[in-house]
């Protein structure tokens, strides 16, 4: 919708509908942008499905890492009692 053009023989009532118009329509489009926000974020952020994506992994990595380090603590022990 094109914007009118203001001139002194346009109704005042008339510009106040158009004022009213925009307003609804603006509150509808943020609105409509809040509630897309809300949905992505709350998708981001959902920690219960990343836990079950990723514990699995996690534990791995937790595992492998604590091979690697306790091996490397025992190999210096056992160096040091030679």
């Amino acid at each position: 919708m094109r914007p009118m053009q203001i001139s002194p023989d346009i109704p005042t009532a008339m510009l106040e509908e158009q004022a009213i118009e925009q307003r609804r329509r603006m509150h509808q489009t943020v609105s409509a942008l809040r509630q897309q926000v809300e949905g992505t974020v709350r998708d981001k952020l959902n920690v219960r499905r990343y836990a079950g994506e990723y514990a699995m992994p996690a534990a791995g990595a937790a595992a492998f890492f604590s091979f690697v380090v306790g091996y490397g603590i025992a190999g210096m022990f056992k160096h040091m009692v030679k």
